[in-house]
C-alpha cells in the first residue's frame, strides 16, 4: 500500500499527497478495505486518533488525519494533518474560505469564457450518492435545505466537442464541481453521476476528467505553502489525442 503515497511535501506537522485516481479517499460500507486511508496508517501510524471529536472521540475515526476529500476518481493534492493541533487549525484554514485550490477539468461543449455558478447544493432525496442544486424559495419540496456553493471557471483551451477550463471552487462541498459544471450543461467528461444520460458510455477517459492540480495554504507553523500537481499520464494522453 505505500507505493500508493506520492508525497508532494512533508513536515512534522502535515503531509500532502498528489492521490491518484481510483482509490477512495476512506473507508465506507461499500468499501472497507483498500483506501488511501489504509495507506496512510501504514506509514504513519501515529494518525490513528487525529480527526473530528464526533468521529474520533470514544472510536477510532475512519478518516484519521484527512482535512479534505477528493472524489474516488479524482486525482491532484490531499493534505493530511499528522497530529490533532495541525487538525484543527487546518480544519479552520479551510472552513474559513483562505485556501485557495485549483482544478483542471475537461468538460463537454464551450461554456462561456469564464463564469461564477452560484447555488445552494444538498443531498439528493432519491439517490443517496447524488447531490442535487437547490433553488431557495423555488424548490418544491420545502423540506430540502441546502449548503452555499460558489465555484468559478475560466477556459483556458477549447477543442471540437471539448473545453479545457481551469475551475477555482470558493466553497467545499460535495461533488461541488462536477454539479456546478453540469448545471450550466457542461458535465465534466467521463462523469457517469451528472453527466448526460446521451453521454453514458461515450467516455473518452477511463475516469472523469478532473484533477486538483493547485493549493496554497498556511502551515501550522505559520509558513504560506503552495504546491502544484502536474497533470497525470492518462489525461495528459487523451489532450495529446485532441491535439492530432
Amino acid at each position: 500500500m505505500n507505493t500508493l503515497l506520492d508525497i508532494v511535501y512533508e513536515d512534522k506537522d502535515v503531509v500532502v499527497l498528489n492521490k491518484p485516481a481510483g482509490i477512495s479517499v476512506h473507508p465506507s460500507v461499500n468499501e472497507p478495505k483498500g483506501t488511501l486511508v489504509d495507506a496512510l496508517l501504514m506509514r504513519y501510524p501515529e494518525i490513528k486518533g487525529v480527526g473530528d471529536p464526533s468521529t474520533s472521540s470514544g472510536q477510532e475515526s475512519i478518516r484519521p488525519g484527512i482535512v479534505h476529500r477528493l472524489d474516488k476518481d479524482t486525482s491532484g493534492l490531499l493534505v493530511v494533518a499528522k497530529n490533532q493541533k495541525s487538525f484543527d487549525f487546518l480544519k479552520k484554514e479551510w472552513q474559513s474560505g483562505r485556501v485557495v485550490k485549483k482544478y483542471l477539468a475537461l468538460v463537454w461543449g464551450h461554456p462561456k469564457e469564464k463564469g461564477e455558478i452560484i447555488s445552494e447544493l444538498a443531498r439528493s432525496p432519491k439517490d443517496f450518492r447524488k447531490r442535487i442544486v437547490v433553488n431557495p424559495g423555488k424548490n418544491k419540496d420545502k423540506k430540502i435545505t441546502g449548503k452555499l456553493a460558489i465555484t468559478e471557471y475560466k477556459v483556458i483551451k477549447e477543442y471540437k466537442d471539448f473545453s479545457l477550463v481551469k475551475v477555482y471552487p470558493k466553497t467545499g462541498r460535495t461533488h461541488q464541481i462536477r454539479i456546478h459544471m453540469a448545471s450550466i450543461g457542461h458535465s465534466v467528461v467521463g462523469d457517469k453521476l451528472y453527466g448526460s444520460r446521451s453521454l453514458f458510455g461515450r467516455s473518452p477517459v477511463g475516469r472523469h476528467f478532473l484533477h486538483a492540480f493547485y493549493l496554497s495554504f498556511s502551515l501550522p507553523a505559520g509558513k504560506k505553502l503552495a504546491l502544484e500537481a502536474d497533470l497525470p499520464e492518462d489525461l495528459c494522453a487523451f489532450l495529446t489525442k485532441l491535439e492530432k
